[in-house]
């Protein structure tokens, strides 16, 4: 049980005068995971989508004192010049934040109908041969100017990469974090994703906190959870469990989404002064987060500033069968 080291929850003790107090937290449900640094959080701020974007949420994050692990990227690699990824991995690179940039095309932007019926069809997943492979050019592209974590939203992208990233193809400190729009929802499924090579994932913001300790009985590689999600993943806030997200998701990323605000994927000039308005009020969010964390003394834990790998994870075997001939004979 918690004792009184523990921070404090929310509403308390004026709860506790009223006769309210909530049932006590029990150790069993705690992640015995942390990142190797020995830190049980980082954080994120994602849509981040140009080196416009980036330098305002730089510039804001030294004004409101907002430490940041991760920067990442939803439009995709195709979406940037080289110049323009250069530019921001060197931006990056100098502040010990780590880039992560969208592989694609995805199926929302393809042209299957299927993912636009009311069952949404293959969602984001990669359509065919040729979608893997755009997938991988823009692997090979950003990981050469300088990317070192894509993000990926099909299985076969993911395992590809990984044995891409094992054989020497891109970097093998590359990291791999699977997207939101195909998280996983149950332990089992965390663990396949784990063992095809993701190295941060993204789980929907919907998850109870009794499915966190689920997945944390399974699987030590790290979660991604929008602490604020956007509307088109919910528009759920959950800023007021932070420190128990915490307590069972470790190691955990804290995304700052924005909910109530338009879609800006995929970026371009059109959607300038929304991007950078929203980019700024990301960081903002963040440091309303990190204030509740240090109110409740919950705010200790966080990993060092510029840590990005996630220690020792389980893979799949990576020898693959030989393909098979047609013409054999039984």
């Amino acid at each position: 049980m918690t004792d009184s080291s523990s921070p404090r929850r929310p509403g308390e003790p004026a709860l506790a005068a009223l006769g309210l107090s909530a049932r006590a937290t029990a150790d069993a449900d705690t992640s015995p995971h942390a990142f190797p640094d020995g830190g049980t959080w980082r954080t994120e701020i994602p849509s981040v989508e140009g080196p416009e974007a980036l330098a305002v949420v730089l510039k804001e994050s030294s004004r409101l004192d907002v430490p940041i692990h991760r920067i990442s990227q939803g439009s995709g690699v195709w979406m940037l010049s080289d110049t323009e990824i250069v530019e921001m991995a060197e931006a990056t690179a100098e502040r010990d934040i780590e880039l992560c940039l969208f592989t694609g095309p995805r199926g929302t932007w393809d042209t299957g109908a299927s993912v636009r019926t009311d069952s949404h069809g293959a969602g984001l997943r990669a359509r065919g041969h040729d979608a893997v492979a755009g997938c991988v050019e823009d692997a090979v592209r950003a990981t050469e100017l300088g990317v070192k974590c894509l993000l990926v939203a099909d299985e076969g992208v993911l395992w590809t990469l990984h044995r891409a990233r094992e054989q020497g193809v891109i970097p093998r400190d590359t990291t791999l974090k699977v997207s939101a729009l195909i998280g996983p929802v149950n332990p089992a499924s965390y663990a396949v994703f784990e063992r095809l090579g993701a190295d941060s994932l993204n789980v929907p913001s919907d998850l109870t906190l009794a499915h966190l300790t689920e997945i944390r009985r399974v699987s030590a590689a790290p979660m991604d959870l929008y602490v604020e999600a956007p509307d088109d993943l919910g528009g759920y806030v959950r800023m007021y469990e932070i420190a128990e997200l915490i307590r069972r998701g470790a190691p955990l990323y804290l995304k700052f989404g924005l909910a109530k605000a338009p879609g800006i994927y995929p970026y371009g000039g059109h959607l300038r002064d929304l991007t950078l308005d929203t980019a700024r009020e990301r960081v903002r969010r963040g440091r309303l987060a990190l204030d509740l964390l240090a109110r409740h003394g919950a705010d200790g834990g966080m990993s060092p500033l510029g840590s990005r790998l996630p220690g020792t994870l389980d893979r799949f075997p990576l020898t693959v069968p030989a393909p098979h001939d047609a013409t054999d004979k039984d």
